[in-house]
């Protein structure tokens, strides 16, 4: 196993206290769950420091933010569902390892990548943990909601950020 930077370390547990924070600050009900922002900074993460932060921020961040908030039943498959989400959005992002800075399709295809992983997992889950595909299915507009949310949040996020990066990335 790699070892991790004190740097990368300080980062990830940042982000993954982020995501922790923005998913348990604003909870709106949705059926078998809540809406938040927590989506936001889970993006943030994989594209902007990797597969490996997103995956531990948005896992653990989100995972934790579950615990805190009375939903444990959702704490193990929010791991999963989150770790893959950021890994995803992080590995598409950065493709071979180049920055993804100046790259908009890329970052516009893993975010949708990883929005969609969020709303199957949990339509999965939602249908295994309550027994029903309709219960499972009864989440998808409130997180297709939330997805959208997410992205156009980041995406104002993105096109602040791109005016003060150098233009050499």
């Amino acid at each position: 196993m790699k070892k991790m930077s004190v740097q990368k370390l300080c980062v990830t547990a940042l982000l993954t206290a982020l995501v922790c924070v923005t998913t348990a600050a604003i909870q709106i009900p949705i059926p078998l769950g809540y809406m938040h922002l927590g989506n936001v900074m889970i993006l943030i993460a994989g594209v902007y420091f990797g597969p490996e932060i997103g995956l531990l921020a948005g896992g653990i961040g989100s995972a934790l933010a579950d615990l805190l908030t009375g939903f444990a039943v959702w704490v193990v498959p929010t791991l999963l569902i989150k770790s893959l989400m950021g890994y995803a959005i992080g590995r598409i992002a950065w493709g071979r390892g180049e920055a993804p800075m100046r790259k908009p399709q890329r970052i516009a295809m893993a975010n949708a990548a990883g929005i969609l992983i969020m709303i199957a997992g949990y339509t999965i889950f939602g249908g295994v943990i309550y027994g029903s595909v309709v219960a499972g299915i009864s989440q998808v507009p409130g997180l297709t909601l939330e997805g959208v949310l997410a992205i156009v949040i980041f995406s104002v996020i993105y096109a602040g950020a791109g005016a003060v990066l150098p233009k050499k990335a």
